[in-house]
This record gives structure tokens, C-alpha cells and sequence, in this order.
């Protein structure tokens, strides 16, 4: 799970020494789940004072809003057109370079984006894939910006590494994660901390693993964002419903 504050949108993971204290904060809270490789993603936006709320309310709008057309034979770029002009009729903008995207077993950010603002993406929908949309609204200029590293990582090549440590790692990540998303907070569980930071250094700087960055606001707006994962049916399917 995801908890990115006020004008970070996503990827604030807690760090394994993590002292932050949440008070009168935006909180996202951006989850996934799987099993068997069948993944869930969902987010919700919980305002923590009253000054934001009708920003929260613009991404579960547009998410609603969304949600409504969904069906085969949708073009994408309608997805996005319903997303941005909700999210403009409520006075906010929808961030531009954060997008929805399909899944697949063990690929939570398969072939597609799903686009938050009309990028005339004519690609169509097909009846039964998987898409999370996921808008996100801001009171900012509507772009992100990749600050700081975040903790969370994935391995991206099926190359072997030479080190001892480093190869002892890589195993456990490939026979726990299976090439989606982990927090370095799992792996100090299992490794010394010494090692875990020598073994990620190490698989980074080969190629072999990659590690995802905070992703700011550009204006350091305030975010919200609202997500749901769906089945493509003339009924559309909501699979996170919660």
C-alpha cells in the first residue's frame, strides 16, 4: 500500500525508519492486492480537514463518471474526455501525466493507459480486459514531477548477478513478488539491513532492479485520487468495489 500526502500524488511508501505523523493531510491511499497473479488495484482519497474536500470529491466524480461508459468498442480517449471535463466543472484540473492502465496475471501496468484528459488515444476497449481507471485531481497546474527515491521496487530483467548476496536476494525477490512491486520494509524482515541496502545498489546498478521515485506535483498542487479495477463487459464488472 501507497500513503502519498498533500501534493504527492503517488509512490510515498513508509521507509523502514519512516517518522511521519499524519495530521491535517490529503491522504491517498493507493492499494494492490493479488491472487494467484489476479490483481486488485483501488485508491481512495480521506481528507483530513475540511479545506480539500470538494477536491476529493472531483476524482471520485470523475471515477463515477467514468465508470458509467465503460463498455467494449470504447475508445480511450472518451474515457479521458469524461474524466477532464468533470474534473474542470468542479474547478480543478486532472493531472495530465498520471494515468489508468490495463492488468494483466502479474503485471499490474499491462499494454494500456487510460488517460485522464482527451490525448485522441483511438485505441478500443475489448470485452473482458481488466483496466484500473484512476483519476487524479489537483488544485495545481496538473502535471508530476519525479522527485525522491521512494523504496518500492521491481525486478525488470531476468539477468543473473554475480555477487553471493546480491544473488541470494534476487532469488527470494523472483520466488515471492514475481516481478510485481515490493517495499525494501519486506525485505529487512527477512535480510540484514547492511545487506538489503548493498544487494538493491548492486541489482540496480546491473539493470536488473528498478526502484520507483516520489511523483510531486509540479506546482506542488494538492492531489486526489480515486481508482477502481474493472471488467470490460457491456455491464461493466467493478472488481475493488468496495
Amino acid at each position: 500500500m501507497q500513503i502519498s500526502l498533500n501534493n504527492t500524488a503517488a509512490h510515498y511508501n513508509a521507509f523502514v525508519d519512516d517518522k511521519t505523523i499524519i495530521k491535517d493531510d490529503v491522504v491517498k491511499l493507493d492499494i494492490g492486492v493479488h491472487v494467484n497473479g489476479a490483481i486488485g488495484d483501488t485508491a481512495v482519497t480521506v481528507c483530513l480537514n475540511k479545506e480539500h474536500d470538494e477536491l476529493v470529491k472531483a476524482s471520485e466524480k470523475a471515477l463515477e463518471n467514468a465508470l458509467k461508459i465503460i463498455k467494449p468498442g470504447l475508445k480511450l480517449w472518451k474515457i479521458g474526455e469524461e474524466i477532464e471535463n468533470t474534473i474542470l466543472s468542479l474547478g480543478f484540473k486532472p493531472v495530465k501525466n498520471l494515468t489508468g492502465h490495463s492488468i494483466e496475471l502479474y503485471n499490474e501496468h499491462a499494454g494500456l493507459t487510460i488517460p485522464n484528459f482527451n490525448n485522441h488515444d483511438d485505441t478500443k476497449l475489448k470485452e473482458d480486459e481488466v483496466i484500473a481507471i484512476e483519476p487524479f485531481a489537483t488544485t495545481g497546474v496538473g502535471f508530476i514531477d519525479e522527485k525522491k527515491n521512494s523504496e518500492i521496487y521491481k525486478v525488470i530483467s531476468d539477468h543473473q548477478t554475480r555477487d553471493a548476496i546480491s544473488r541470494s536476494i534476487l532469488m527470494f525477490m523472483n520466488e515471492n513478488y514475481n516481478g510485481l512491486p515490493f517495499s525494501k520494509r519486506w525485505l529487512v524482515k527477512k535480510f540484514k539491513p547492511f545487506e538489503v541496502n548493498f544487494a538493491l545498489n548492486n541489482l540496480i546498478k546491473e539493470g536488473i532492479v528498478m526502484e520507483y521515485k516520489h511523483l510531486v506535483e509540479k506546482s506542488n498542487g494538492i492531489v486526489s485520487q480515486s481508482e477502481h479495477s474493472v471488467l470490460v463487459k457491456d455491464k461493466p464488472i467493478i472488481l475493488t468495489k468496495r
